[in-house]
């Protein structure tokens, strides 16, 4: 447990510090080409449903038994070789430095009134239409961005390797980008997506709950706790996602404002429960105070499993003394 500890918060702290080196291999690229490879394979015929299934096992079983394998060898090199290599496998499956840049990266022209610029960047991290959007509407689809993605990209890989290291993290991180790939309800993935789709609703379920309740609970607001607590439980629900509704709710309660709407997807209109009071517009500082939201809901649950995870190994050693 002790080791674990020690990984999970040497991983974050390295994450924070530089990030994803974009000419390193990295091994999420590698998961999304092999589920790319095996979706133009086989989501071609009426067994999109089993064959989804099955490309969702092979993904992961070849990752996660890879991710074992390095692990264990490493360890038995050397107690320090295993925990850098076992560091360093974490660190690409947590992205809080990324999701900041890239939520920085849509402030930057937004902030000068460059909506064109600023449509652009947002159209890299989102799925929905951006080209005719307003500074209200790419406000809103940052901050949606960074309210889920504080789950899905920071601090569900990081519950989960509190509880099973690197490997489990990476397990997580496979339903994840298949579930990016390919669990929409389009045409096309409706069937081949769905395992996919219901796995990483399964593994989000604990982290994206916990991680609205620990943002409310760690962050200022005009609004108090209660109301905070109240928008969430009133709003959470609503949204299309089991899961998303509940870090975006509590994202919206905290900085006072209204997210989810009207989207389009390549032209198609999707309406979108709306999630807390509008009681400010939307404005570009919203995207900063989104992020240092986030920045210190994950340095707060880096901390608190921290202590749990040293509490639970005295524990431990007490009783089998």
């Amino acid at each position: 447990m002790m080791t674990h500890v020690l990984i999970v918060v040497l991983a974050y702290l390295l994450d924070k510090w530089m990030g994803d080196p974009k000419h390193l291999p990295h091994p999420v690229r590698w998961m999304g080409s092999f589920i790319g490879f095996l979706e133009s394979k086989w989501n071609r015929n009426r067994y999109q449903t089993s064959l989804g299934f099955l490309m969702l096992i092979t993904v992961s079983v070849v990752f996660t038994a890879s991710a074992m394998i390095l692990v264990y060898v490493s360890y038995r090199l050397h107690l320090a070789i295993g925990i850098v290599v076992e560091m360093v496998l974490l660190t690409f499956m947590i992205a809080e430095k990324s999701l900041k840049d890239a939520a920085m990266d849509v402030y930057e022209p937004l902030s000068q009134n460059q909506l064109p610029q600023a449509r652009e960047k947002l159209s890299w991290i989102v799925g929905r239409d951006t080209e005719t959007l307003t500074e209200g509407e790419i406000v809103r689809g940052t901050v949606e961005t960074v309210a889920e993605n504080t789950s899905d990209s920071v601090i569900a890989p990081l519950f989960w390797a509190f509880i099973g290291g690197a490997p489990l993290a990476v397990l997580y991180r496979v339903a994840n980008t298949a579930d990016a790939m390919v669990g929409y309800t389009s045409p096309r993935y409706r069937q081949f997506g769905f395992a996919a789709a219901k796995w990483d609703d399964f593994l989000n379920y604990i982290p994206s709950r916990l991680t609205a309740v620990l943002m409310i609970f760690v962050n200022r607001s005009d609004q108090t706790k209660r109301q905070c607590f109240r928008l969430l439980k009133r709003d959470a629900k609503k949204h299309p996602s089991p899961n998303s509704g509940f870090p975006e709710t509590a994202m919206a309660a905290l900085l006072g404002i209204q997210l989810g709407g009207t989207n389009t997807y390549k032209g198609i209109i999707s309406k979108r429960a709306r999630l807390g009071d509008a009681l400010k517009a939307l404005k570009a500082v919203h995207i900063c105070e989104s992020v240092r939201m986030m920045q210190r809901t994950n340095t707060s649950f880096v901390l608190g499993g921290g202590i749990v995870g040293m509490a639970v190994a005295w524990i431990q050693s007490f009783l089998f003394i």
